[in-house]
């Protein structure tokens, strides 16, 4: 599912015009990455939380070159579904192998 297609269902669901909810989801993932950026988590009950993890200083190898190289610590964003989202999934979703 790509953001046309979550901004054509709501817009549907609720009788709004498209822009609108494009501009609204828009504006929603602009705020969740600025508060990442700034070092603020966020948490939406129910849903879950994005937060920033610190990646630890590690030793990696540079294969072409055969040499090794530190790779520095580093923030990344992360999202930690809700238990409730977690059991929806495993429960609505069939298995697929």
């Amino acid at each position: 599912m790509t953001k046309a297609d979550i901004v054509t269902k709501i817009s549907d669901k609720l009788g709004l015009e498209k822009a609108d909810v494009q501009a609204t989801v828009e504006s929603f993932m602009e705020e969740v990455k600025t508060s990442l950026e700034t070092g603020d988590n966020v948490y939406l009950r129910g849903f879950g939380s994005f937060i920033v993890k610190t990646r630890a200083e590690k030793t990696g190898r540079n294969i072409s070159k055969n040499t090794t190289i530190k790779i520095p610590a580093h923030n990344i964003p992360a999202f930690k579904p809700a238990k409730v989202f977690v059991e929806g999934v495993k429960t609505k979703t069939e298995v697929t192998v």
